[in-house]
């Protein structure tokens, strides 16, 4: 007999989900490189603990980060735990490792795609302003889109 004080967690059923989903993707990426128009916006908790940039990176975006999977990265590594690639600042590339339970948004705004990932803090949070997404090695003439972002609350008690 089941205990009838537990319930089904569909939120956490939903965000492993979604992280299976970011891993296939990248995997092919990883394989067979980037599709036609396809890219990706990346946002990050840069202090993570397993989260691994250099110091003046998370000295620079202390919270979170938001990377462009686009045109200048480099070795693209999937794993089931998360991802490094190298991508290009300015004319210096650096090595990145992201878990996957690090990941708060990931766009496709090819596709008008986007995940986010929710959590308890987010609550706290609702009435606070939202802060602008830093955005790098994106051309200036790259038609912007909003993206379909799905959203737990529809979920949740």
């Amino acid at each position: 007999m089941s205990d009838p004080n537990q319930s089904i967690d569909y939120g956490s059923l939903m965000h492993k989900a979604m992280r299976g989903l970011i891993y296939e993707v990248l995997t092919d990426i990883s394989a067979n490189g980037l599709p036609g128009a396809h890219h990706f916006f990346v946002t990050f908790d840069t202090m993570h603990p397993d989260v691994e940039i250099a110091d003046w990176l998370s000295d620079r975006y202390p919270g979170e980060m938001t990377i462009v999977v686009q045109h200048q990265y480099e070795s693209l590594t999937v794993t089931d735990q998360g991802f490094g690639i190298t991508l290009s600042f300015g004319d210096s590339p650096e090595p990145l490792y992201v878990p996957y339970n690090a990941i708060k948004t990931f766009v496709d705004p090819s596709v008008e795609f986007g995940l986010r990932f929710e959590t308890d803090d987010d609550d706290d949070d609702m009435d606070a302003p939202e802060a602008p997404m830093d955005v790098m090695a994106e051309p200036e003439d790259t038609p912007k889109k909003d993206a379909d972002v799905v959203s737990l609350d529809q979920f949740r008690k």
